[in-house]
């Protein structure tokens, strides 16, 4: 995205990524398209909204802000997403889940590394860190709706949502089309790809995993970033590596369910 960035607007690379994403995933699931209900439009485009907010915020932050700042400003959403849920919906997260909580984002600042400290409030640093409460929003709603639609119908009309809603917003931000460049595009292609995938597996799995412990679950991307970076030939200083032990730490503590004395295992669903 940040390399994008040096060749496309922010708004209309957020388009073309998500809007080739719900293409790829109205192919792959056409069978599905004929079973719309009412529910899952409402859900995909109130969690299309949230998309376009979150990664449109976030790509325009992109422009004036390093990655490694983007990463540590984002990593707020990580205490977002138990507060606006026990605000909104009144659900208190357990001790454990908090615990994970705490060490997902302690984990996450050590691994942005002490030059993304040093931030200022520029437009980037605010457009980046208003994306970190469309994002909690976004892992919120799907937790909210997963178990009630079916995730392939819904995860084609957010996907189409915040790729249209990006391209709309455009002239209002006074951004034009880009002169074409193979970058953004095979960036916006590639990407694309992987949401379409990314997208479909979170509204999956949140119908049973909660909005808090799924967001526990995420802080580990920038994990499999280092272990991915380190395969090719990138060095993690001792500090990120800490990092790194911590949300894997926050991840298993969260999940972690003390049983009191003669209490029984519950049993699966039917």
């Amino acid at each position: 995205m940040h390399v994008a960035m040096e060749h496309s607007g922010p708004m209309f690379f957020v388009g073309l990524r998500f809007l080739t994403a719900g293409v790829i995933s109205a192919i792959v699931f056409h069978r599905s398209l004929a079973g719309f209900r009412r529910i899952e439009l409402i859900a995909g485009a109130a969690i299309g909204v949230a998309l376009c907010a979150g990664y449109g915020l976030q790509t325009i932050g992109l422009q004036t802000v390093s990655s490694t700042e983007s990463a540590f400003i984002t990593a707020f959403y990580v205490p977002l997403v138990p507060l606006l849920q026990w605000a909104v919906f009144r659900t208190a997260p357990k001790p454990l889940v908090l615990v994970g909580v705490a060490l997902a984002f302690v984990g996450l600042l050590l691994l942005a590394g002490p030059g993304a400290l040093q931030i200022g409030l520029g437009p980037g640093q605010i457009a980046t860190l208003v994306s970190t409460a469309a994002i909690a929003a976004e892992i919120i709603l799907i937790g909210f709706f997963a178990a009630k639609v079916d995730a392939r119908r819904v995860t084609i009309v957010q996907l189409l949502v915040c790729g249209l809603l990006s391209f709309a917003t455009m002239p209002l931000l006074g951004e034009r089309v880009p002169a074409f460049s193979w970058i953004w595009l095979a960036a916006a292609v590639g990407l694309g790809a992987a949401t379409c995938l990314i997208q479909l597996t979170m509204n999956w799995a949140q119908r049973t995993v909660s909005p808090t412990r799924a967001t526990i679950i995420y802080a580990g991307e920038p994990v499999w970033g280092g272990a991915f970076g380190r395969l090719a030939g990138d060095r993690l200083a001792p500090t990120a590596l800490i990092g790194a032990a911590l949300i894997v730490a926050g991840i298993l503590v969260s999940e972690l369910k003390p049983r009191g004395r003669g209490e029984r295992e519950p049993l699966p669903p039917e």
